[in-house]
C-alpha cells in the first residue's frame, strides 16, 4: 500500500522539481525585469521608481501600480538607435547561422561517415575548444586579426597582400568570431542525427540511380532536418544577444542588442530602459522557438 502511495508522490516530484527550478531561476527574474521595464530611472537605491511600500498595505500596492507606465517601450519604439541595434542583431545572427549551416553540415557529414574508431576523436576535436575560457578564445582572435597580427603576417609572408588588412573592428571580424564560437553548437546536433541515419537508405537511392547530390537533397537532408533546425536555433538564439564578440572584435561602432543592454545597465545606469531592451531581446529569442515548435508539431502530425 505504501509503495503504491509513494509512486504518485515520486511522479509528482519528478514533474514539480523542473517546474520549480524554472519558476525560481527564469519566471521570477523575468517578472522582476518586466516590472523594472515599466518603471522610471531615479537617483536612488535601487535606481528606479516606483518601489513597493510594504508598510502601506493595499494603498501602497495601488500607488505602485498607478506609477507604472509605458514610457520606456515608447522610447524604444521612437528611438531609431534601438531599431538599428535590433535589426543589426538579427542580421548578424541570421548571416552567421547561414554560414554555420554551410560549414557545419559537411563537417558533421564527414564525422558521421568516418570509421567508428575515428568518430570519438573527431567529436573530441570539436569539443576541445570548450575546455578553454570563451573570453580567452575571443582575445586570441584579436591577436590573429589585428593589423600586426598572425593572419596579416602570414598573408604578407606568402606575398598575397602588400600591406596589412583592416579586419579587426569590422563586421567581418564579428562574423568570424560568431562562426568560430558557435560552430560546435551546429556540428554536434547534426552529427547526432547523421550518426543514427540508416545507411541502407542512401544505398537504396544509389541503387535506383540517384546521384550523390540528389541522394543528399532528397534523402539525407530531409532526415537530418530536425538536427539542422535544432543546431540553427542553438546558434541563432544566443547570437542575437551576444555581447563579448561584437564588443571585442567589432569595436564601439558595432550595434547589437547585447551591447546596448550592457551600456544602459552599467554605463548609463538606466535600469528601466535596459530592462525594456531585455524584454525585447527575450521576445526576439522566444519567437524562433515558437515557430520551431509549431513546425515540429505539424511534422509529427503529418507523419501520423
Amino acid at each position: 500500500m505504501s509503495g503504491k502511495a509513494a509512486c504518485p508522490l515520486g511522479r509528482w516530484l519528478v514533474r514539480a522539481l523542473p517546474l520549480a527550478w524554472l519558476a525560481l531561476f527564469f519566471l521570477v527574474p523575468f517578472v522582476i525585469t518586466v516590472k523594472i521595464s515599466f518603471s522610471t530611472p531615479a537617483t536612488a537605491q535601487p535606481p528606479y521608481l516606483p518601489v513597493i511600500d510594504w508598510s502601506s498595505g493595499i494603498q501602497g500596492w495601488r500607488e505602485f501600480f498607478y506609477a507604472l507606465d509605458l514610457t520606456n517601450y515608447q522610447m524604444l519604439a521612437a528611438d531609431s538607435l534601438y531599431w538599428e541595434a535590433t535589426l543589426s542583431s538579427l542580421v548578424y545572427a541570421t548571416a552567421a547561422t547561414a554560414v554555420l549551416v554551410l560549414i557545419g553540415t559537411p563537417m558533421a557529414l564527414a564525422m558521421a561517415r568516418a570509421s567508428e574508431r575515428m568518430q570519438p576523436l573527431l567529436v573530441a576535436l570539436v569539443v576541445v575548444p570548450f575546455w578553454t575560457s570563451f573570453l580567452i578564445r575571443i582575445y586570441a582572435w584579436i591577436a590573429i586579426l589585428k593589423p600586426e597580427g598572425l593572419l596579416n603576417a602570414a598573408l604578407m609572408k606568402l606575398g598575397l597582400i602588400a600591406q596589412p588588412l583592416e579586419i579587426l573592428n569590422t563586421p567581418l571580424a564579428v562574423m568570424i568570431g560568431l562562426t568560430y564560437a558557435y560552430l560546435p553548437f551546429m556540428v554536434l546536433p547534426l552529427y547526432a542525427v547523421l550518426s543514427r541515419l540508416d545507411p541502407s537508405l542512401p544505398e537504396a537511392a544509389a541503387d535506383l540511380g540517384a546521384s550523390r547530390t540528389r541522394i543528399f537533397r532528397t534523402v539525407t537532408l530531409p532526415l537530418t532536418m530536425p538536427g539542422l533546425v535544432a543546431g540553427a536555433l542553438l546558434c541563432f538564439i544566443p547570437m542575437v544577444g551576444e555581447f563579448i564578440i561584437p564588443d571585442l572584435l567589432g569595436g564601439s561602432e558595432t550595434l547589437m542588442l547585447g551591447r546596448m543592454l550592457w551600456i544602459e545597465f552599467f554605463s548609463n545606469r538606466d535600469w528601466p530602459i535596459a530592462s525594456a531592451v531585455a524584454v525585447l531581446l527575450l521576445i526576439l529569442i522566444v519567437g524562433p522557438v515558437i515557430v520551431f515548435r509549431g513546425a515540429e508539431e505539424r511534422r509529427e502530425e503529418a507523419l501520423r
